[in-house]
């Protein structure tokens, strides 16, 4: 098991205090916090590297290009990825989603076909499909849940069919933590001849991910949920269907050649990568790829689900609490989503303000969810290697006065 309370000194935010009470952060969710290692590798970016990439013959360029393109090479080396090449920096699972919609989509997808995604899924894996369809006149269809907040797998044959050309879905739910089962329609989508676009937005800072074994067309995830900077994310596809998909951003570098009326467009990554890109991001997701790699996914993993395992036990001292999660412990992750009957979530997450804590409250990105459930939202804790038994406490705690304030107005 880690250490979380030595790991928590690396992160100096969690030195501070919020209304006057010590910092618990539990979004994590939303966005992790940065330790100091990928505080200082962007720092000394901008105060002793900083220069363009990909076209200076000045050792400063130079220096700058190779980190840039190393980092390429970890991003594959961390997802099982066959191919540098495959790495595609954006500015995270959003604009990741949006490229393969618009630059794929727009060339494979066309009317009468169809667009699969789920019940769980982010708003940004959804929207964009929403608008490509809506464009070619396509079709959206959607994997539904079962009582266990998982994939509902009983009615694929009817949802995933020929003319289903890419499957959309996420590796692991940020409203229930639900770490999913989705081999199952991997396996489908390809027996009908569909694309699979793994969304690992959540999945990829949590639990170890072998794309290659998973046979994913595309994966996607952000580095500000991964201890790194925001603004940066990764997008890998499989080699041929990245060479063969049109860019979607024209500009600088990623041109061979350009003439007044026509251009030529470069090879992988370069295509992709239209302008001078966060250089300072990359440096900073190196760092923390080299800091979750030394402490272990699997390890981090196991500490969350020990916190889990604390918290759940410790919630049952609190009348009238309502649990969105799976059941079965294998198949969840960090994520304890929650409602109080008679309180509103905005108030739960008020109150839990005023003692320090930081949590998610609302729909998430998730209202399909939450309309399907007839709820308004729910309040989120979400935990990370730097969370302790005493930030459970703490949590705990103060869910205690948000019931005994409340309870006068709400049924015992």
């Amino acid at each position: 098991m880690l250490d979380a309370k030595r790991i928590k000194t690396d992160f100096p935010i969690l030195q501070t205090t919020m209304n006057g009470k010590p910092l618990v952060y539990l979004d994590n969710a939303a966005s992790s916090q940065k330790p100091f290692q990928v505080i200082d590798s962007v720092e000394r970016y901008y105060r002793e590297e900083n220069a363009n990439i990909h076209r200076g013959v000045y050792l400063l360029s130079q220096k700058a290009t190779e980190k840039f393109e190393k980092t390429r090479i970890k991003i594959s080396n961390f997802i099982k990825a066959q191919c540098a090449k495959a790495i595609i920096y954006t500015s995270g699972t959003t604009e990741s989603i949006n490229l393969v919609a618009q630059a794929w989509g727009r060339a494979n997808v066309h009317e009468g076909d169809n667009v699969v995604l789920s019940h769980f899924e982010h708003h940004s894996n959804i929207v964009p499909w929403q608008m490509l369809t809506a464009e070619k006149k396509a079709t959206l269809s959607y994997i539904g849940f079962d009582s266990d907040y998982m994939y509902d797998l009983s009615n694929l044959d009817s949802i995933i069919t020929p003319k289903t050309k890419i499957v959309s879905i996420s590796q692991m739910s940020n409203v229930t933590g639900s770490i999913l089962n989705i081999k199952p329609i991997i396996e489908k989508a390809r027996s009908v001849g569909a694309l699979v676009f793994l969304d690992g937005a959540q999945g990829a800072c949590h639990i170890p991910t072998n794309v290659k074994e998973l046979d994913v067309d595309f994966y996607a995830f952000s580095a500000h949920k991964m201890l790194g900077p925001t603004g940066i994310g990764v997008l890998y596809g499989k080699e041929d269907i990245l060479e063969a998909m049109p860019p979607w951003k024209g500009g600088g570098d990623m041109i061979e050649n350009v003439e007044l009326q026509y251009s030529t467009y470069a090879h992988l990554p370069a295509k992709l990568e239209a302008g001078t890109p966060n250089i300072a991001g990359v440096m900073g997701l190196a760092s923390a790829i080299d800091y979750l790699n030394d402490i272990g996914l699997e390890n981090i993993h196991e500490h969350e689900m020990s916190l889990m395992d604390y918290a759940l036990e410790k919630i049952q001292e609190i009348p009238n609490i309502t649990l969105y999660m799976p059941k079965d412990r294998k198949n969840r992750g960090g994520v304890l989503s929650f409602n109080m009957e008679g309180i509103h979530p905005t108030d739960i997450g008020t109150i839990l303000d005023e003692e320090g804590i930081a949590v998610r409250t609302g729909h998430h990105c998730c209202q399909p969810f939450m309309k399907l459930n007839e709820i308004p939202g729910t309040c989120r804790a979400s935990f990370y290697l730097y969370n302790t038994r005493e930030d459970v406490d703490a949590f705990i705690q103060a869910l205690k006065k948000v019931h005994k304030l409340f309870s006068k107005f709400v049924k015992a």
